[in-house]
This record gives structure tokens, sequence and C-alpha cells, in this order.
């Protein structure tokens, strides 16, 4: 089937929405909105409460543009929270590979096949890494290249710094379990090795995805293993959705419980989904009555 869409101007955008039986308050205020926030970024925001089955797309609920706005820039924020406590949470875990390897198999433990479970991934991560290298412009990368032969490539605390969060998980997923590995989880609060793998590659998608300021507030995301045996409190109630966003809050709370004490993820939380505008803690996966969970009552 051939696209034929074409593009419309902006007061035709505020028009089609308004046929649709979108209200507006101030159509003038709408076209500043609409010609910063695209039309069809926002269409993320409408479609929930749409008839999308219809080729018109009639609102099936009365909604006004201000109420989409303000669920936008509710998910804006929500993107900067979670960003902000995945930034603690990968470093802590890049931290913790490094240094728990490194300790045992010295400085170029990682490119060590005999660590690995897997040598065909093991070949293609390490290549993946060394194009990472190849395009960091850190001054100890260009440093060590320029100053050393021997071995020409970069100890682990160089190379796995410049690496991205996703590739990071993925050579940490294809590490043989041993006691190194187990110390990495344990400084997590975890018991299981396979349940921190999920998490930090589960972690680093959603992370790209606030990286691109793409929608986080009903998005279905890759299900996180929920712990069977948490060190630490966790959740009470663990009747939840584990591909929505408040399992992906719950289990990063858990984490910065850890190794971060004094954060202040959780009042931050708190205080933003006071806010949370059209009743759409739901969308979320947000339990009733989550707040009464001991978990969120800890300090």
């Amino acid at each position: 089937m051939k696209y034929t869409k074409l593009p419309i101007s902006i007061q035709d955008q505020i028009s089609k929405l308004k046929q649709r039986g979108l209200s507006f308050a101030d159509e003038q205020k709408a076209a500043h909105y609409l010609s910063n926030i695209s039309f069809y970024r926002l269409r993320a925001y409408t479609y929930p409460f749409q008839d999308n089955n219809d080729a018109s797309h009639p609102f099936i609920k009365k909604i006004s543009f201000e109420d989409i706005i303000c669920l936008y820039v509710f998910d804006r924020q929500l993107r900067l929270l979670l960003f902000n406590a995945i930034e603690k949470i990968e470093i802590a875990f890049r931290t913790q590979i490094i240094y728990q390897y490194a300790m045992v198999h010295g400085s170029h433990w990682h490119l060590n096949m005999s660590l690995y479970n897997n040598g065909s991934l093991f070949a293609d991560h390490i290549s993946s890494l060394q194009k990472e290298i190849d395009r960091s412009k850190e001054t100890f990368i260009t440093h060590y290249t320029t100053t050393y032969t021997d071995p020409k490539e970069h100890p682990a605390w160089m190379s796995l710094e410049v690496s991205s969060m996703g590739l990071l998980s993925k050579i940490f997923s294809n590490l043989k379990d041993d006691a190194c590995k187990d110390a990495v989880t344990r400084h997590f609060g975890l018991k299981d090795v396979d349940t921190l793998e999920n998490w930090m590659r589960c972690f680093s998608l959603i992370r790209n995805v606030c990286a691109h300021h793409s929608r986080v507030w009903n998005r279905r995301m890759t299900q996180l293993k929920l712990p069977k045996k948490p060190i630490n409190i966790f959740l009470d109630n663990r009747n939840v959705l584990p591909y929505k966003v408040y399992t992906y809050i719950s289990c990063m709370q858990y984490i910065l419980n850890t190794i971060s004490p004094g954060h202040h993820f959780k009042n931050n939380l708190l205080q933003l989904m006071q806010n949370c505008p059209l009743l759409q803690e739901k969308e979320m996966g947000f339990p009733n009555n989550w707040q009464q969970d001991k978990f969120w009552k800890t300090t």
C-alpha cells in the first residue's frame, strides 16, 4: 500500500484535533506548542484516549490539549528522574565489574577468553568494545595509545570506562559464574546472578529510551525478573507487571538503597507522582495503594 498522507500546517493540525473531539483552552498557545513539539510526537500521548480502530481516530474521553501537554511534561520529568538514577547505577556497575575482576585476574582480564561462556560472543563484544575505544576522545585513551606498546590493548579500567552500558551488560552476561561475578551481584543486594544480568540489560534499554527523549510513561518494556530472595527489603506486593515502568522504578529504588543510601530518588518520585495527570498511574503499572508498601515507606 502506498503512503499518501501529506504534511499539514499547524493550524490544520489544531483543526484536525478539534474535529476528533480534543478541546482547546487557548489555540494560539497550542500553536506555539505544536511549533516546538511535533504533532506526530504528541500522537503517542493522545493515542490511549482515542478510538484507533476508527480511521478518523475520535477521542473517546473528554480531554483537552492542555491535558495532553501536562501528560507530556510529566513524562519528560519521569524520564529525567530515571536517567539520573540509571547514571548512578551504571557507574557503580562499571566500577564493580572492573574492580572485582581486575583484583583477581589483572589489568587486562577482559581480554581473557577463558573467563567467558561463549567464545563467539566474546569475539563480537571485544570487537564492539574496540570500536568504542577507537571512537573515544578521552585523554586517558590517547595517553595510553601514545605511551605504551606492550600490551597494545588498553587495560580494563580504561577500556570498559568508555563502553556503553548495553555492551557492558552483554559482556557481564557472558562471563562465567564464579566468585568475581558473585561479588559483583552481592554488591547490588542480589543473590542471583541471572537477576542482575537481566536488570542491567533492561536498565540499559530504558536508558537509551530516556537518552533519545522517547516516551516512558505507558511503554511496554522488556520483562524484568523479580529477585527470588533479595538480601534487602523489597516489594511486599510482587503482583506487578514486569514490563511496566513501576517495576523498573522499584528495581532501581532497590539498587539505589544499596549503593547510595542517601539518595533522593524515592522522595523525588513521590513528589512527581502527586502531579500524575489523567489518572495514569495504572498505565505505568502502579498498583493500588502502592505507597503503603513498606518498601516505599522505608527510609
